[in-house]
């Protein structure tokens, strides 16, 4: 007994030896690739030696000789810290990231195959001025001086990843760069998605003019009624299945309400305690660990230029110099339009035009995919743009037989010259300088907010389509696309694109709301980002007379859900307060509770109140109540709450209180009957999920910041190192908005926010602030993978200052890159 005893001691010695060998050995080979920020480095493509110094919250502060050194040193310092990221990046805007994925992301590689980017970025690089060209190529000659001094001193291939996804990594070009632009413009826009849905309510419901209930515009003037999307396409398939929605965060295209967003908002002097001019601004983006946000500062021939930078793409997107502040939100702008493509039915490689059959332009593609045999695709374009198929996009719910589908996108530009207009904007001195720079920019669309040291601006940036007045649909459907009424005509002259300049109010802002109503074809869009948060920051505006950074941080900070405040006495209106006491622990009792908490609510979406998660699960559960009769499976595509359609149908807007009713039911239900059943249906879904404590629930504990890993996310043990996890304030309408995904059984987690932070005070520049919502590494090793998280959750920020003195006084590190001696 003693000698088996002894041999299972040794053997469990042994094995608890080899297991603290192999995790040292994976420790080891994944610490390999850690960078080393105190070193000198020799380099090739350098004309004079870089000083990269990174401030105690690792934003590297680049010095060069001349510009192209610096951004010689960015690419350097993008590469050190996201080396993972930018690889993950590019191979989606080329369609190859099933090479080292699998089969995982074919669907993401078929889609980028068929919109070309990567070969209208390659077309795009010669359009580009001679100071982009330099920029571009001293950029990527950075990146390939890591990499060559990763492959020489053996730096464990770069990045943790790599020894899970082996590939061998190509040497960045300046192409690159522009792909990943052209990437975020797929990524910040949803029209296409919105036409189709559209078309798929259209045809599904009996009473047309309901359409505007469920997928309501902006308030404002309304637009002329549109045609049955039945009467042009009648053979449409109305109940075509939906195609499984993936939350998977290495798809290329956003789900519904998830695209672009952001705030932003200036004060002129007149509006500020300090004399000078202020800048707010937080894009919105889907969150993700690392963050797509990178703090950098760019010490150029035409000064220093601080803010934020995306791996990849050697452009301070929002930022400032000495002289000029800029920021961004998206604009919403109709950038793309679905036709239905007649096939020649006596030869489907023929489509119809107005001019009669014409050939596609095609040409094959083939997809690796790793541990699968290859893919060869038929890329297929029209005059139109490229043909998609009925899996994307949930196209074929609208293509009849006979037909295909092809889209118009501003982003399919063979001659974009959106990074040049980006990097010509990080020199310019006044407001009026970078609003005429601002001309060669394609795609995404923007609301570029502006400030120089006197004036205030904001202008609507990127090609507007020219359509036709006589436009079949208005571009809010897919048309026909054999004919000319329906086909883009050019664009619309930038000079008539929206623009603000030193209003008589000293305030500039925006929410992704509509900036100007006009008709159609002048519009800018029919689909908005925002009708509620803009309501808030009017309040907060207008309440003082003059503001301060301080206010406008309170102001990007802000948890008030107007949207509560408006619809909770609507839907609640017959229930407050009425009926008899109930029993402790009945279903009646529990909704009294709820509404007693509720009705004492203020509409703060704040972390440590019940009230917003029953707020929150009531409303959800409303919606689907009044549209899952209607609408059937079709339902699932509105699974984040539309607070307009709701106003309708309680205000009874044009009939719309019709929803209330359950058509394949005997009975008539009233509106307050819904009310009542999905409060019901709230609280049963809350005690199953979080328990029956209504006083002790948490905002927070439902509407956690999902900062995943975009790979590793669901990898056993890995997943508790790589993904950044916190409880968070805010919500879907507020200015610190926090999306909630709407999807699975943790609806309410946050997905979509302010990754980046930023506001800048031209009366004193270096005491402007900024944050990203992890850290600068995307290695999860580091110390600065996630030390920026804490901050951002409780809403702090880190000095924003180019004064180097204060950069070298608390440096973590110097990196010094030199020229290799030929």
């Amino acid at each position: 007994m003693g000698i088996v005893f002894r041999w299972l001691l040794r053997l469990a010695v042994g094995l608890v030896v080899l297991i603290v060998l192999a995790v040292g050995l994976v420790y080891y080979l994944a610490s390999r690739s850690l960078p080393n920020y105190n070193q000198t480095v020799e380099v090739v493509g350098l004309e004079a030696p870089v000083e990269i110094v990174r401030d105690n919250a690792n934003v590297p502060h680049i010095f060069g000789g001349s510009d192209g050194d610096v951004f010689f040193g960015l690419g350097y310092a993008h590469a050190q810290d996201r080396l993972w990221q930018m690889t993950i990046l590019r191979r989606t805007a080329q369609g190859r990231l099933s090479e080292i994925l699998g089969t995982r992301t074919v669907s993401y590689d078929r889609l980028l195959r068929r919109l070309d980017l990567y070969r209208l970025a390659v077309q795009s690089l010669e359009d580009q001025d001679a100071a982009t060209q330099q920029a571009l190529s001293a950029y990527a000659a950075g990146v390939n001086a890591r990499l060559a001094e990763i492959n020489r001193e053996a730096l464990g291939r770069g990045a943790p990843e790599m020894f899970l996804f082996n590939a061998p990594i190509a040497p960045w070009s300046p192409a690159d760069s522009l792909a990943i632009v052209k990437l975020m413009a797929l990524r910040l826009t949803g029209q296409v998605g919105e036409e189709v849905l559209r078309a798929r309510v259209a045809l599904m419901l009996n009473d047309p003019a309901r359409l505007m209930d469920i997928l309501p515009d902006a308030p404002g003037t309304g637009v002329a009624a549109l045609p049955e999307y039945a009467s042009l396409f009648p053979d449409a398939p109305r109940y075509t299945a939906t195609v499984p929605r993936s939350d998977d965060p290495l798809s290329p295209v956003a789900p519904r309400g998830l695209a672009g967003a952001s705030n932003t908002w200036t004060a002129a002097p007149s509006r500020s305690a300090s004399g000078g001019t202020l800048l707010a601004n937080d894009p919105h983006l889907p969150l993700s660990a690392p963050s797509i946000w990178y703090l950098a500062r760019l010490e150029l021939a035409g000064g220093g230029v601080i803010g934020g930078t995306i791996p990849g793409v050697p452009v301070v997107l929002t930022g400032r110099s000495a002289r000029l502040g800029w920021g961004l939100t998206s604009s919403h702008l109709d950038d793309q339009d679905v036709f239905i493509e007649q096939l020649n039915p006596d030869n489907p490689e023929e489509y119809l035009t107005p001019e009669g059959y014409k050939t596609f332009e095609s040409r094959p593609s083939i997809i690796k995919i790793k541990d699968a045999p290859p893919i060869t695709l038929t890329l297929r374009w029209t005059d139109n743009g490229p043909v998609l198929p009925g899996s994307d996009f949930d196209l074929g719910a609208v293509t009849p037989p006979g037909h295909v589908a092809s889209l118009s996108w501003t982003a399919l530009s063979p001659d974009d010259t959106s990074v040049s207009a980006a990097i010509a904007l990080m020199g310019a001195g006044t407001v009026q300088e970078a609003i005429a720079i601002a001309e060669r920019f394609l795609a995404p669309s923007q609301n570029l907010s502006l400030v120089d040291q006197d004036t205030i601006a904001m202008k609507l940036i990127g090609t507007v389509p020219k359509r036709d007045p006589s436009h079949q649909t208005q571009g809010r459907m897919p048309s026909q696309g054999w004919l000319a009424e329906n086909l883009w005509q050019g664009r619309m002259p930038y000079a008539q694109n929206p623009e603000f300049v030193s209003p008589r109010g000293g305030i500039l802002g925006n929410t992704n709301n509509k900036v100007v109503d006009r008709p159609f074809p002048n519009h800018i869009s029919f689909n908005w980002g925002d009708t509620q948060r803009v309501t808030r920051w009017q309040r907060l505006m207008q309440s003082r007379q003059v503001h301060t950074r301080d206010s406008f941080i309170e102001a990007q900070l802000d948890t008030v859900s107007v949207t509560a405040r408006t619809l909770l006495p609507l839907i609640g209106a017959d229930l407050w307060f009425t009926g008899e006491a109930a029993p402790e622990g009945t279903p009646q009792r529990q909704r009294q509770i709820a509404l007693s908490l509720l009705a004492d609510w203020n509409g703060q979406m704040n972390e440590h109140l019940p009230e917003p998660l029953i707020y929150a699960a009531w409303v959800r559960a409303l919606q689907d109540r009044l549209i899952r009769d209607e609408l059937g499976p079709l339902a699932d595509e509105f699974t984040r709450v539309s607070p307009l359609f709701i106003e309708r149908v309680y205000r009874d807007v044009e009939g719309a209180a019709v929803w209330c009713d359950v058509r394949n039911s005997a009975p008539k239900e009233t509106c307050t009957d819904m009310a009542r059943l999905a409060l019901d249906d709230a609280l049963i879904w809350i005690g199953e999920t979080y328990g029956t404590a209504l006083e002790s629930l948490r905002w927070g504990d439902a509407h956690q910041a999902r900062q995943d890993h975009e790979v590793l996310s669901e990898v056993p043990v890995l997943r508790y190192f790589v993904n950044i996890r916190q409880s968070t304030s805010g919500g879907d309408n507020t200015l610190l908005r926090g999306a909630t995904s709407g999807r699975g059984p943790e609806p309410f987690q946050n997905v979509h926010g302010a990754g980046y932070r930023g506001v800048y005070d031209f009366a004193d520049p270096d005491s402007s602030v900024f944050i990203t919502s992890t850290g600068q590494s995307g290695h999860f090793l580091s110390r600065y993978y996630d030390d920026l998280a804490q901050l951002w959750r409780r809403g702090e920020y880190i000095p924003m200052s180019l004064d180097e003195g204060l950069a070298r006084a608390a440096s973590v590190g110097v990196t010094i890159l030199t020229p290799q001696e030929k």
